[in-house]
């Protein structure tokens, strides 16, 4: 197999070298799991990704935590990404999940606690959105803390557990060559709960980011990256801007 038939390639390169970095793309088959506190770029990695991928014509299923409809478009309006035809072409399919407020879709509107027990098992039963070629889940550690049958089994110290249905489930997607996005903020969620999904990622990359003077240095710290295309480097540094979306930076965080 070539290594374009490996690789979905993020596309965009006469833009930014983000796929360039990243090693000419993601490999297919692959669970990719990124870990930032708040303000880290999660979400704008997340939502290049999904411009990028789909600029290539490879379908993605965007599950955002944070933004509805209207404020994924806006918030692609600002980064000059524009959405709009991936939509109407379905090669995007974007949905919300208000998990932290009650009465989102993977609760099938209800927020009684019976239903909410169901939460990850009903992100497994939500057929159409593992159609796509690419999942992105942002964020991931959302779903978590709001599931009480994995939160219980995390405060036994059954962590393992907890996780065993989901990260099974995952596995049988990924072996039709999809590939599973997990945004995670570490600082909300217990360190045992993220253990087993750190130890069955593929591609695992931290996102850091530190102040210097007035300026925010982002960076990529690459901890993981199985089947990679070209030499993919320890640290990418990048920032985010209005109008422009994910930069490159060749420097990273001191």
């Amino acid at each position: 197999m070539s290594q374009h038939q490996r690789l979905y390639s993020l596309g965009l390169d006469e833009r930014d070298r983000l796929n360039n970095e990243l090693g000419g793309g993601i490999p297919r088959g692959s669970i990719v799991l990124v870990e930032g506190d708040y303000g880290a770029g999660k979400s704008a990695l997340s939502q290049r990704l999904a411009y990028g991928l789909c600029d290539q014509n490879v379908s993605v299923t965007l599950l955002s935590t944070e933004l509805t409809v209207t404020g994924f478009i806006d918030q692609m309006h600002s980064l000059s990404y524009g959405v709009e035809e991936h939509l109407l072409d379905e090669r995007l399919l974007f949905l919300h999940a208000d998990v932290d407020t009650g009465g989102n879709a993977l609760r099938g509107g209800a927020k009684d606690d019976t239903n909410r027990k169901k939460l990850l098992k009903r992100l497994m039963e939500a057929e159409g959105m593992w159609e796509a070629e690419v999942v992105i889940i942002d964020t991931f550690d959302a779903i978590l803390r709001n599931d009480p049958n994995f939160e219980a089994l995390v405060r036994q110290n059954e962590e393992r557990q907890a996780a065993l249905e989901i990260i099974s489930f995952f596995r049988d997607i990924v072996t039709q060559g999809k590939v599973i996005v997990l945004t995670v903020d570490p600082s909300t969620v217990d360190e045992e709960a993220i253990g087993p999904f750190r130890s069955i990622a593929d591609v695992f990359l931290e996102l850091q980011m530190a102040e210097v003077g007035n300026d925010v240095r982002r960076s990529i710290q690459v901890r993981r990256f199985a089947g990679m295309g070209e030499q993919v480097g320890d640290s990418i540094g990048f920032s985010v801007r209005s109008g422009t979306g994910i930069v490159i930076e060749s420097r990273s965080v001191a």
